[in-house]
């Protein structure tokens, strides 16, 4: 008989310990959520980890994060989040996000929608890990329109809302053309930047424009006058610039007063509709520009956009229309963007623009992507903002720094993988003969005399 006192010790069990961190916690309901394992690895504020340890490390720093998310589930949350610190990753965030995205389209990951009992779940869990309270608080820089879908006054504090941030803030992130759309690369040698490839740009618009000394243009949301200004000062052309932002208007002011070009250059600080209630401008102009600023007009409304594009043409006159385009299958801004950088913006397949287009009676006879040009353009303002972020931080404060980086990073990413594009899209009025008067071939656009 064994008693007690002369009992072996008992070996130790062979049965392994589960850790019961914030991390164990939440893996499995993540798992069920996203349709399969986590393909990134989760640090938590409480110091446990779940996730494959060769991926990108992603740091949930505190509760409210889960809190964040259980209010504004999906991306705008998870930006939400990021923006405010709550989240963050150990690598560079695009290398991070690229990751991310290829082990989600490696893995055939395609999260289910949520059943009842996935919220119920979440939220329980979330109230065992301390997570559940009210709604965190809004970033400050989160877009708070009002009014009317495209109404005037709603589209001005739109636009206010992303061009009016501050002239000094768009000059410490672009280069010296104040160009803020895509560049055109046209050389890969030491020393030439993103300048170089605004100014290329500039100049292949002109060209496609065929625009000659004494020609008139309309500049349809000019921005910081990158095309007024070189068309006036290198082309000689009589400008009239429009754009809806204030602080733009006053710097196009100040530049055209600073090279002498009062004579040739006029700016108006309307919105575009108001164009058509011009009387001198309607049918007048030799060419009409407008360099993404369709992507601001409204699905609605572009039809009534196009009129005016082609009513303000003289018969043969030219227009180019620069403008980013989302995929057949993709959305566009998304919430994010829509919330922070572009809200209202709207965006479509290249060949819905063209249709419309056509339908205002313009004869579509170019259409150039720049998609790559824009990944190179892009990446070129996310390492001025890396490379000078202490004077982001201090001109616009961290949330609105980190805005700003997890927008390039991601605009980068959608046209690095073809969820977005960028098109030059070139018209012409035919007159009732109709005769265009283009020119034969594109040589004069490209030619070796550029």
């Amino acid at each position: 008989m064994t008693t007690t006192a002369n009992r072996p010790p008992a070996k130790p069990s062979a049965r392994r310990v589960t850790p019961t961190g914030a991390a164990q916690r939440l893996e499995p309901l993540a798992e069920r959520l996203l349709g399969g394992g986590l393909p990134v690895r989760v640090r938590m504020w409480d110091g446990s980890e779940a996730g494959p340890e060769d991926a990108p490390t992603v740091h949930v720093r505190s509760r409210r994060a889960l809190r964040r998310l259980l209010w504004a589930p999906g991306e705008l949350g998870l930006a939400e989040a990021y923006i405010t610190g709550e989240i963050d990753l150990d690598e560079d965030l695009g290398d991070g996000l690229r990751a991310m995205r290829r082990a989600v389209a490696e893995r055939g990951l395609t999260p289910p929608a949520p059943s009842l009992a996935d919220r119920l779940s979440a939220a329980g869990t979330a109230l065992r890990l301390g997570a559940v309270g009210p709604r965190p608080p809004v970033p400050a820089a989160r877009a708070g329109l009002r009014g009317a879908l495209h109404s005037k006054a709603r589209d001005r504090a739109a636009i206010s809302h992303h061009y009016d941030l501050s002239n000094a803030f768009y000059a410490l992130l672009l280069d010296e053309t104040m160009a803020y759309s895509c560049g055109y690369w046209t050389s890969d040698a030491p020393g030439y930047g993103p300048a170089d490839a605004q100014r290329d740009k500039l100049e292949l618009i002109c060209r496609k424009l065929g625009l000659r000394p004494g020609a008139r243009l309309l500049d349809i949301g000019c921005g910081w006058g990158s095309l007024t200004l070189h068309a006036a000062q290198h082309h000689g052309v009589r400008v009239t610039a429009v754009t809806l932002a204030a602080e733009q208007a006053a710097y196009v002011r100040e530049q055209v007063t600073a090279r002498g070009l009062e004579e040739l250059v006029e700016v108006l600080n309307i919105d575009y509709r108001d164009i058509a209630e011009r009387p001198e401008t309607r049918g007048t102009y030799d060419a009409v520009s407008t360099i993404e600023m369709g992507e601001h007009v409204g699905d609605a409304e572009y039809p009534a956009f196009t009129r005016i594009l082609h009513d303000s043409l003289r018969p043969q006159g030219r227009v180019l229309v620069q403008q980013m385009s989302r995929g057949a299958n993709a959305p566009g801004g998304g919430a994010f963007i829509e919330s922070y950088i572009a809200p209202d913006m709207h965006m479509r397949p290249v060949g819905e623009t063209v249709g419309l287009l056509e339908g205002a009676g313009l004869e579509v006879r170019d259409v150039e992507a720049l998609r790559e040009h824009y990944v190179l353009t892009v990446d070129a303002w996310r390492r001025t903002l890396e490379e000078r972020w202490a004077e982001f931080v201090a001109l616009v404060g961290e949330e609105t720094a980190r805005v700003w980086r997890l927008y390039l990073v991601g605009g980068a990413l959608a046209f690095e993988e073809r969820r977005m594009g960028v098109d030059q899209i070139l018209c012409v009025r035919p007159d009732r003969a109709g005769k265009a008067a283009m020119p034969a071939t594109r040589a004069g656009w490209y030619g070796a005399d550029r």
